[in-house]
């Protein structure tokens, strides 16, 4: 083995493993946090329950909001660490530290290790890679095969024009056959890559997964280069994307009567253009208008703190673009690529980006963490500018670890009341405390309902000691509920149980917490009443 792979062995093994136990610090203690974390937890249990890993269910009713492949992740982990939250956040963190991978080969191939390595720490420390690499949800997985096919892409628009034609018989005749052996093998590879990635993508996160073809198509577009066009051979790959979709999609059609395209393609795909969920955008003209900017505002929470210098980057293209400037740089190891072309490569990164922005900017729906998928491609294109100005780099690279390593070890603390300089979260996860409180006098054979409060995580919690579905009750049905043979319990709001349950029994139980519904943004005080027998 050369010295050389060695390193690179060596290089990618560290980031590999300093970006997974980064971003798994603290998620083990942590509980998760209503809705989306416990919606992935809870079907993907379920995925193992009934042995299907076609159709997600959530609390015995199909899910189709989601592709499988989140939970296929989840069910890997509950296999190795068992049902808990840190299993169900475990793959996210291995999402994240594979798309640092993806970032520091791709950056090593433009202009060498040191823009890998800035690259991958810029994204890697940004503060919505940072939350969402500790979240049990999709979001990782997506930016991992938006990020591999945006490189993919990029390697197929600069490799050279293949020379296909019989070489004439030459002294370099077996030069130009080599040649032309690499170039096609290499054509390959980013082939498959691109279209494989496209194709995982969506099974992450469903189409949103093929903003890489716009890019692609865009910088054709602009290169007036029809030969370029032909390179990707866009309709033989389209279709080996819709197959290799189609191998999942198929028999999940068939299972559902055809909901899974109904419901996660026309509501949460194209409903979510057109209008809001679950309250997250404008349900308004004016307001739709007003929040246009939304995402080039909340871009600088996001991506911070390198966001810092995202002015200076935008001036500093400006100024570039004005004076023309075109340098070109070898490609990385020095081997016979044709180099690349710094315009080429900000154009691309620039464009990748753009259209990111620009899609969800017109989308209703609007959260912090849609533009995610950019940040890849403008870790890229900062880490390349920055190169040369270390102290900053150096100096906000030490801050963020220190910041976000706090933030790791404290929450914790909080959460469980072991800090009493600062006030306890502990009212923040009503259901976790309700469970946590009533844990030893659950049964597997119980039923449970609730009132009011319905958030996913009681099923979640609930559901790792007791096997039925959680029913959703109001004031007259809990009272019939709870007088049904058999050992059950409720949860209800604590104001409503003297009216609801006026005529509690001596042998059961009660259970109290208040706090706060991080989903809905409010207080709440909760009781559970349990019926043993």
């Amino acid at each position: 083995m050369s010295a050389h792979l060695k390193s690179a062995i060596r290089n990618f093994a560290l980031l590999f493993a300093g970006c997974v136990l980064f971003h798994i610090a603290g998620t083990w203690s942590l509980p998760l946090i209503d809705r989306d974390e416990p919606r992935f937890a809870e079907a993907s249990r379920e995925m193992i329950e009934r042995g299907d890993y076609i159709v997600p269910y959530f609390n015995n009713q199909l899910r189709l909001d989601k592709p499988p492949l989140a939970y296929w992740g989840q069910t890997v982990s509950y296999r190795v660490f068992g049902e808990n939250d840190f299993a169900a956040r475990f793959p996210s963190a291995i999402a994240s530290a594979l798309t640092a991978m993806v970032i520091f080969a791709w950056g090593m191939r433009l202009d060498g290790e040191k823009l890998g390595w800035w690259a991958a720490i810029i994204f890697t420390l940004s503060l919505q890679t940072f939350v969402h690499a500790k979240a049990a949800v999709a979001d990782m997985w997506l930016v991992l095969f938006v990020t591999l096919a945006h490189w993919a892409g990029f390697e197929l628009i600069q490799l050279p024009t293949l020379n296909v034609q019989r070489p004439t018989p030459n002294s370099e005749e077996t030069n130009q056959t080599s040649n032309t052996k690499h170039q096609t093998s290499l054509w390959w590879w980013w082939w498959l890559t691109f279209y494989f990635a496209l194709a995982l993508g969506f099974l992450a996160k469903g189409p949103v997964a093929w903003v890489p073809l716009l890019t692609v198509a865009v910088t054709i577009i602009f290169a007036r280069d029809a030969q370029l066009g032909r390179r990707f051979k866009f309709v033989y790959g389209i279709l080996l994307t819709l197959a290799m979709i189609a191998l999942w999609g198929i028999p999940a059609l068939i299972q559902t009567r055809g909901e899974f395209f109904t419901v996660g393609i026309g509501r949460h795909v194209i409903g979510r253009s057109f209008a809001t969920m679950e309250g997250h955008g404008a349900n308004s003209l004016g307001m739709y208008l007003l929040l246009l900017p939304f995402y080039f505002v909340t871009v600088f929470v996001s991506f911070f703190p390198w966001s810092i210098k995202l002015p200076w980057l935008v001036r500093k293209l400006r100024r570039e673009r004005k004076a023309g400037v075109i340098r070109l740089r070898q490609g990385y190891g020095g081997q016979d690529a044709a180099g690349y072309s710094e315009k080429l490569i900000d154009k691309y990164l620039v464009t990748g980006i753009a259209i990111i922005f620009i899609i969800f900017t017109l989308i209703k729906t609007k959260l912090p963490h849609y533009t995610l998928p950019a940040f890849p491609l403008l870790s890229l294109l900062l880490a390349r500018h920055l190169i040369g100005r270390e102290k900053f780099l150096k100096l906000a690279t030490a801050a963020a670890i220190c910041v976000y390593l706090a933030i790791a070890a404290l929450v914790p603390l909080i959460v469980s009341g072991a800090l009493v300089v600062l006030p306890p979260l502990t009212g923040s996860f009503p259901a976790h405390d309700l469970f946590e409180a009533s844990r030893s006098h659950l049964r597997p054979d119980m039923e449970f309902g609730a009132v009011d409060f319905q958030e996913p995580s009681l099923i979640w919690y609930f559901r790792s000691r007791v096997r039925g579905w959680m029913t959703p009750l109001n004031k007259k049905t809990a009272a019939e509920f709870m007088n049904k043979g058999g050992p059950r319990f409720v949860i209800l709001p604590t104001a409503r149980v003297a009216k609801t349950l006026p005529n509690l029994l001596a042998d059961w139980k009660t259970f109290s917490t208040d706090g706060f519904n991080i989903a809905k943004g409010k207080r709440v005080d909760l009781t559970l009443v349990l019926k043993p027998e």
